[in-house]
């Protein structure tokens, strides 16, 4: 198959893109892709360094605070638009998958207007701005919550769950000891995402020395960028902090509880693992959206909130010790993510895929 796949801005955008890209290799390893991102984004880096066939467009998302910025957009936009068209009439691709981000509106709409198939990947709970507006123009539209099926027309909506479920549910666990952390105790895992954040770093600085003789584990992974404020406090003998982790799915399969974001790649790897969650969802994003996406597994009791303006030693300490004091509500909590997992995902959407390229009449080479 010979397939264009278009996504760019974040990790949870990129990666289940990726997650896609692999599963069809997988299927047919003969297949021939070409990755159309941005110029400056994250997949500008990570994608070429795969070596994988990459094509960089510049692209911005729309300026809500300064309309008039928004002019220099729609130029781009349209540029977009010519650049995507001349690239998907070379490559002659079966399909064009979008993951999101602002680069696959272009890319998308470009190629239904050239009469390619086409099919999008929705990641959160609540649609973004491209996918609402490419709707209309995607042949299939597949989605990793059920509660995002209303936002699309239901003749071609799809329910798969992310792709890197798929991946994750795959990957063999880390052994607790080769971190130096005790194969008796509980675990907890602190991260929020993979850049940190100030005003949680902040807050962790007083709530660090409050772990000290807890009867469990911590792991803080705190960001490359805040990893030196760590420095300056006492950290407890059961408190180990690092600034990044490689090998993160891996030891978080070890782990008893997670207090995280709630992005989509965080919603893709707590559900494929079966890992109880106390969510706190940056408030900087737009529509809200990691604030819906925990609320969805919050009334299926998988997870627990602390809305960030809440979140300090006297809220997240009672909650952590809570609710490792109480097994049957972990238990409970893992059944429930556990009931959000697809561990078939990627599978999923390659075969939806697949549906739409034997139907499309330009397709000549699956």
């Amino acid at each position: 198959m010979r397939v264009i796949i278009t996504a760019g801005g974040t990790g949870g955008h990129i990666y289940p893109a990726l997650a896609i890209l692999n599963k069809i290799k997988e299927k047919e390893p003969n297949s021939q892709f070409l990755y159309i991102g941005t110029t400056d984004r994250m997949e500008a880096k990570i994608i070429p360094d795969k070596h994988i066939p990459y094509l960089g467009i510049p692209m911005k998302g729309l300026d809500r605070k300064h309309p008039l910025k928004n002019i220099r957009v729609f130029k781009m936009y349209r540029n977009a638009i010519k650049t995507a068209k001349r690239e998907i009439e070379a490559f002659k691709p079966d399909i064009v998958i979008g993951c999101g981000g602002y680069i696959t509106a272009p890319v998308i709409y470009a190629a239904k207007k050239l009469g390619y198939a086409t099919m999008i990947h929705e990641q959160n709970s609540i649609s973004g701005m491209s996918n609402k507006f490419l709707s209309r123009y995607a042949d299939k539209i597949l989605v990793s919550f059920k509660e995002t099926m209303d936002a699309f027309p239901k003749h071609k909506v799809v329910y798969t769950g992310n792709p890197r479920s798929e991946e994750i549910a795959k990957i063999e666990p880390l052994a607790k000891r080769e971190l130096g952390l005790s194969t008796t105790k509980p675990l907890v895992i602190i991260v929020m995402g993979s850049l940190g954040s100030m005003t949680i770093t902040n807050k962790l600085l007083e709530m660090v020395p409050k772990f000290a003789n807890k009867p469990y584990e911590v792991l803080l992974i705190s960001g490359e960028k805040y990893y030196q404020n760590y420095q300056t406090i006492q950290v407890p003998s059961n408190v180990k902090i690092l600034p990044f982790f490689a090998d993160l799915i891996r030891i978080m399969k070890q782990a008893t509880l997670l207090v995280s974001r709630s992005g989509a790649s965080t919603i893709a790897e707590i559900t494929a693992i079966g890992l109880p969650t106390i969510m706190v969802p940056s408030p900087y994003v737009t529509h809200n959206h990691q604030m819906k996406n925990a609320i969805a597994l919050e009334k299926d009791g998988a997870c627990k909130i602390i809305p960030e303006e809440q979140f300090d030693g006297d809220t997240l300490l009672p909650c952590i010790d809570t609710l490792l004091a109480d097994k049957e509500a972990l238990h409970k909590m893992k059944e429930a993510m556990l009931q959000r997992s697809i561990t078939d995902s990627a599978t999923r959407i390659y075969e939806e895929a697949k549906k739409l390229v034997r139907g499309n009449t330009k397709c000549k080479n699956f």
